[in-house]
């Protein structure tokens, strides 16, 4: 597929370092995109490695089915899916959250104010609702709290109330550019080097395309199908994102004593923290989006390495 929509990968060599890759082992890239991780990981196993990639986005699984190679299989389906595979069978798990270059700008995608471009906004443009579809039947507070939660947007309800009357006036607005104006006419103040409309339209992303709960489930996932000592590597762009990732690590990297039976031995650690990592200042010069990304590691732990460190 011939396409002019490019994308840089973020921190490529430290996600893939990060797994630890064994050159026979099974890996998952849980967001394809245009498949750089992907690549990366394939060149450094062996005959006997493999990887497994998910995307939902059409786009990304053509790109996808262009790598002609035996060891890597690709499911169009989202990471929530990840737990369909089966238990201890993967080696790592690669996350590279959010919205990839090619569909921020890409007009037809929906996804920029920069760009105009229908109202769309959804990863899998083959299934679900498009964000002017959903605008067109819900109620405004529901707009606002989708506003509020996942934009972090203090003009919330003031956004919200706009779009509604827009609606009862003339419809519902059918171009990103026609949502941009709305909400820059809405909200009177500035923050400095930010589009007034980039936290509305953060959240109708996040909330079409339920991100943060297929988020969850995926993180929950990786419990039941990392081997023992497998790694896990996320790379988060935004806080919402980075909190839910902090969170799931913290809490199965931590003992659990129950305070019923104070001498008992504390409950199995399931992770091990293993590093924090950001983008060097080069990559950021070289690629301005990587400003914000957040890479974090966690190893899979089995009970008998919990009894060794006790």
């Amino acid at each position: 597929m011939d396409t002019p929509w490019q994308h840089t990968t973020v921190l490529l060599s430290e996600a893939v370092d990060a797994l630890d890759l064994q050159p026979d082992g099974t890996y998952v890239d849980a967001t394809f995109g245009r498949g750089g991780h992907t690549r990366l990981m394939l060149s450094k196993l062996s005959d006997k490695g493999r990887v497994i990639a998910f995307d939902k986005d059409p786009e990304a699984i053509a790109v996808a089915q262009q790598i002609q190679d035996p060891r890597l299989s690709i499911r169009h389906e989202s990471f929530a899916h990840l737990g369909d595979l089966p238990p201890t069978s993967v080696d790592g798990v690669l996350m590279d959250l959010g919205i990839s270059s090619p569909q921020v700008d890409n007009p037809a995608r929906g996804f920029s104010f920069r760009h105009d471009g229908p109202l769309d906004m959804r990863m899998d443009t083959t299934r679900g609702q498009s964000v002017q579809e959903w605008l067109a039947e819900a109620d405004t507070q529901h707009i606002a709290e989708v506003i509020r939660e996942y934009g972090e947007e203090r003009f919330a309800l003031q956004i919200a109330k706009a779009i509604d009357a827009r609606r009862q006036e003339r419809g519902v607005p059918t171009s990103t550019a026609e949502l941009a104006q709305l909400v820059a006419d809405t909200v009177k103040t500035r923050e400095p080097g930010k589009d007034p409309a980039t936290r509305t339209f953060q959240a109708f992303r996040i909330f079409i395309n339920a991100e943060l709960e297929e988020l969850q489930q995926a993180l929950d996932a990786t419990l039941q199908v990392l081997r023992p000592h497998g790694r896990l590597a996320v790379i988060s762009f935004h806080s919402l994102e980075d909190r839910i990732v902090k969170q799931f690590i913290a809490q199965h990297a931590r003992e659990v004593y129950d305070r019923r039976t104070p001498f008992a031995q504390p409950k199995a650690m399931d992770l091990k923290a293993v590093q924090r990592v950001k983008p060097s200042e080069k990559e950021i010069a070289s690629n301005p989006r990587a400003r914000s990304a957040i890479l974090r590691v966690a190893e899979r732990l089995s009970s008998l390495q919990h009894e060794a460190v006790a």
